[in-house]
């Protein structure tokens, strides 16, 4: 490969045997060099191939101030995850990772480090990505020498549901989902007047059916299978659950931006009552 620009000592733009542009991670690898030169493959650490000028000016940006240690260990927990789920993701992620460990490391540094509010609703909404967060952050300590707090098992959750899901840098989607999800819990808690612990068995079923009911809801498939009858005597049976429901209901509809059906509304009494009766 031939350099094209040297961006700073550890990033380069260069050109592929097949003439294409891309932009080279490694310690070193831009170091005493220039323009016309050729690339080192022993001290590549990443090869990025952006497809657009745009990408290009991003990965650029997020590159040059990423020490290239921080993207192969991010390139390691990226791997580690595309065997677990025999999948491929973009090359993004290796990037959002390893920014995010810049910072992660930096706070466990500094004592900066506060409880995620959200650990409970992501690790039982999520429990597959939450377990390889959890393997990521031993691959940080372990293999990366570094020191990381466990608390970061929930934003780097967040990185791998994204990846999943979304296949886009923006997190907020992911990010809507945990925090209605900590709404309900408080509409249910002032409903009840107790407390609601998201990490006991009963919780993650409700949290579980919450998580299939966002999934009917974007694709406009709620469930309109019960006759009306059924949603009636559901209401009747369990009288403090449905008040509590129609408060959950109106919280779900502000926030996701569409109505419930009855269907959806009684199987959420259900849900309810039986997470009030443990």
């Amino acid at each position: 490969m031939e350099i094209l620009k040297v961006l700073n000592n550890n990033v380069v733009l260069a050109s592929d045997s097949a003439g294409s542009q891309v932009i080279l991670t490694g310690r070193g690898l831009g170091f005493q060099k220039s323009a016309g030169q050729h690339v080192d493959q022993n001290k590549i650490v990443q090869v990025f191939r952006p497809s657009t000028r745009e990408e290009y000016i991003t990965l650029r940006d997020f590159l040059v101030d990423l020490p290239p240690e921080y993207i192969d260990l991010a390139k390691m927990i990226v791997k580690a995850a595309e065997d677990e789920w025999q999948t491929t993701f973009q090359q993004a992620l290796i990037v959002a990772l390893a920014d995010h460990l810049v910072f992660a490391v930096k706070r466990a540094q500094t004592g900066n480090v506060t409880p995620h509010p959200l650990r409970g609703e992501v690790s039982h909404l999520f429990p597959n990505e939450y377990r390889m967060a959890q393997r990521a952050i031993t691959m940080v300590r372990e293999t990366g020498g570094l020191q990381i707090s466990d608390e970061d098992s929930v934003a780097l959750t967040l990185h791998f549901v994204n990846a999943m899901a979304f296949a886009t840098n923006d997190l907020s989607k992911t990010f809507a989902m945990t925090e209605i999800l900590s709404q309900v819990f408080e509409v249910l808690e002032t409903a009840y007047d107790r407390s609601f612990p998201t990490d006991d068995v009963n919780s993650a079923r409700f949290i579980t059916h919450l998580r299939y009911f966002f999934s009917r809801a974007a694709s406009g498939q709620q469930l309109r299978t019960q006759a009306s009858a059924f949603n009636d005597s559901v209401r009747d049976s369990f009288p403090e659950a449905s008040q509590a429901a129609q408060k959950v209901r109106a919280v779900l509809e502000m926030r996701l931006g569409t109505s419930l059906t009855d269907d959806e509304a009684t199987y959420l009494i259900l849900h309810i009552a039986r997470l009030a009766a443990e």
